[in-house]
């Protein structure tokens, strides 16, 4: 991508703290993976999965239709936007002055929408488009229920399907995101510090189900508050507990925070399907996880109260202090 000027003031960060930290692997053709599981989701919110379902050919296959779009000039990509809610965007993150050095494909999760304003970019290539994008998504979407039939397994919920059935709901609210961290041009880069890609925040869904290339730049914050590199590995997935999740266990399981920097020579594409529910769907810790007396942490709510809350908000908010109740001391 060619920059003739300086792009909108963006937040930059210091290097994060590289000690060594363990990011856990959850090897799915293992049998008995759901201790690991819950473990993962408690202490980290956040996990490394392989020996997956998905196939190579299909990743392959969208992740080179994304890129040949985000490929296109500006003026040619701007025809799919601005986002609202779906659509193309540039730079700008959101209603409430959020930037990044990103631009990004925002899609709905539902296969029987016609990207009607895709057309004329793809031309006829825009049905095999469509058709990419759903058919990943429903392999993600098929992974990201296994998971989460696993922990409930794991946490001995019944039924099993407490959290995936939220998902496989026909009014799932779901959605499907790419985002391209273009090259970094020499004369931003000249200060030494990297610029922000995405900033720092927590997914409001149930899960996200993320992969990218292999270029570095998404990073999690730790529950001492450092913040690690996370190695690229475009053959796996990394998958984050959303802040629903958070509520549905009650705290048990914890929403993680991370951020993109973009730095280097090189673009990095990322494509994550974030899981949630329907908009009707009252979020509340199941009562089966409730132990005794113990108390809910956060008054119900809908998934669509949310939602509309969490949007109206910057990415680095608390969106979950507004529904937490207030303990008596």
């Amino acid at each position: 991508m060619v920059v003739h000027s300086k792009p909108p003031a963006m937040e930059q960060l210091s290097k994060p703290n590289h000690r060594a930290a363990f990011i856990p692997l959850i090897d799915l053709s293992k049998p008995d993976t759901k201790a690991q599981l819950v473990r993962a989701c408690e202490d980290f919110g956040f996990f490394k999965v392989i020996n997956h379902s998905v196939p190579a050919d299909l990743i392959r296959d969208l992740e080179s239709e994304a890129l040949r779009f985000f490929s296109l000039p500006l003026s040619v990509k701007a025809q799919a936007g601005p986002p609202d809610p779906f659509g193309y965007g540039d730079k700008k993150i959101g209603h409430n002055g959020d930037v990044g050095w990103l631009e990004y494909l925002l899609l709905t999760a539902n296969s029987s929408s016609d990207y009607h304003n895709f057309s004329a970019i793809f031309g006829h290539a825009a049905e095999k488009f469509r058709c990419l994008v759903n058919k990943y998504i429903a392999a993600v979407r098929k992974m990201a229920c296994e998971i989460l039939e696993m922990v409930a397994e794991g946490l001995r919920i019944q039924p099993r399907d407490a959290f995936s059935k939220l998902l496989m709901d026909e009014q799932s609210d779901s959605v499907f995101r790419v985002n391209h961290y273009p090259p970094i041009p020499d004369f931003l880069e000249s200060d030494g510090r990297n610029l922000i890609g995405f900033g720092e925040h927590t997914d409001p869904q149930i899960i996200s189900v993320l992969r990218s290339n292999n270029i570095s730049g998404l990073q999690i914050s730790l529950k001492d508050g450092r913040w690690i590199s996370v190695p690229p590995d475009h053959n796996s997935f990394f998958i984050n507990v959303g802040d629903s999740l958070q509520v549905m266990t009650n705290g048990r399981f914890k929403s993680v925070k991370h951020r993109v920097v973009a730095s280097g020579s090189k673009s990095r594409l990322s494509m994550i399907y974030f899981g949630g529910p329907p908009l009707s769907e009252k979020i509340a810790p199941l009562a089966s996880l409730m132990q005794g007396e113990e108390d809910s942490l956060y008054k119900e709510f809908t998934w669509f109260e949310y939602k509309k809350s969490a949007y109206k908000s910057k990415l680095a908010d608390n969106r979950l202090g507004l529904f937490e109740k207030i303990v008596a001391s």
